[in-house]
């Protein structure tokens, strides 16, 4: 069981909803999103436009959210417009990774540190690591030793620490293909295992689910890699694989096969704690936005945006379970 200060517990009460589940809405795209703005824009769109959008979405979609995760580079503003009981969680990595060098090595926001981040008004602060179990050792150790000092770095300013992993495979580019999806089980479930270790100092684990959906029996399209069962199980491999709260990332499914997923995995009987999701909430109004303006934008998000959210709290309120069960107050 994960022992926290009073002042962590508190502060994962101000990022949950009543049911001590998260319910989290993920914003903190940088590059990516202004790339999507762009393409659907018929003029140019400046830091102006990306940080509007983010404003847009935390005053329309907060209300129905227990918490928000913004970067500080643009997403400021934004978290001054989120309802008055949605908790802040702000983002600490630089976006993306350097693709000249091998290992997707870890990089943080020069300007930033935990300390600043939580003057902010951060209620918690994330991490996105990279991660390949079976890439070469001294990548990896270098990966342990820098989530070591942010943990300590968290832990010294008694602010909780969500650690986001990624998985990959260092030997194969495509991780939306038929043979990630059966490496895939192995890749999330060990690194769930590597970062439960004490000396990370995590509170919070955002994962992955274990499986590719879309390579399941009765959810595929293409050709089948897991059966039901064989997916099932996996979903409680990695439940197991912790004691720590850990929610689920949606990975820019749609909302429905995130939504189905999440009760796929409560079905397994997987404890986990709720969820931080983006583009499955959100990402329709992009190019609504970029093409149209503000105002359809911002309907567009009153409208679907408001009912892609809701749906997604009545699946987590019926499937994920309460954090309490892991916690205990020092």
């Amino acid at each position: 069981m994960l022992e926290i200060s009073h002042t962590k517990f508190n502060a994962l009460k101000r990022l949950s909803n009543e049911n001590n589940v998260i319910g989290a809405l993920a914003i903190d795209q940088r590059g990516s999103l202004k790339k999507m703005i762009a393409q659907s824009s018929p003029k140019e769109v400046g830091d102006e436009g990306i940080i509007h959008f983010k404003e847009l979405i935390s005053e329309e979609l907060t209300p129905f959210a227990s918490s928000i995760l913004l970067d500080p580079e643009y997403g400021l503003p934004a978290s001054k417009k989120r309802a008055e009981d949605s908790g802040l969680i702000l983002a600490y990595e630089k976006t993306g990774y350097d693709a000249s060098e091998p290992g997707r090595l870890p990089d943080l926001l020069e300007e930033w540190s935990v300390k600043r981040l939580k003057d902010q008004g951060a209620d918690a602060v994330k991490f996105l690591l990279y991660y390949d179990v079976d890439e070469d050792v001294k990548i990896n150790e270098y990966k342990h030793v820098y989530m070591e000092r942010v943990g300590s770095e968290c832990m010294a300013e008694d602010i909780p620490f969500f650690l986001e992993i990624v998985t990959y495979d260092a030997k194969n580019d495509d991780v939306k293909g038929k043979e990630y999806a059966k490496v895939k089980p192995r890749k999330v479930i060990e690194a769930m295992k590597e970062f439960s270790k004490p000396q990370y100092h995590v509170d919070v684990l955002k994962v992955e689910v274990p499986v590719n959906m879309n390579f399941v029996e009765g959810y595929s399209e293409e050709e089948i890699v897991h059966s039901r069962e064989e997916a099932l199980q996996f979903f409680k491999e990695q439940s197991e694989a912790t004691d720590l709260p850990f929610i689920f990332l949606s990975a820019g499914v749609s909302a429905k096969l995130f939504q189905d997923t999440l009760r796929f995995a409560k079905e397994a009987g997987s404890t986990f704690n709720g969820v931080l999701c983006g583009r499955a909430t959100w990402k329709d109004s992009v190019n609504i936005y970029g093409a149209d303006g503000d105002e359809k934008g911002r309907e567009w998000l009153r409208t679907q945006g408001r009912k892609n959210i809701e749906e997604l709290n009545e699946v987590i309120n019926s499937a994920a379970s309460s954090w309490l069960d892991k916690v205990q107050v020092k």
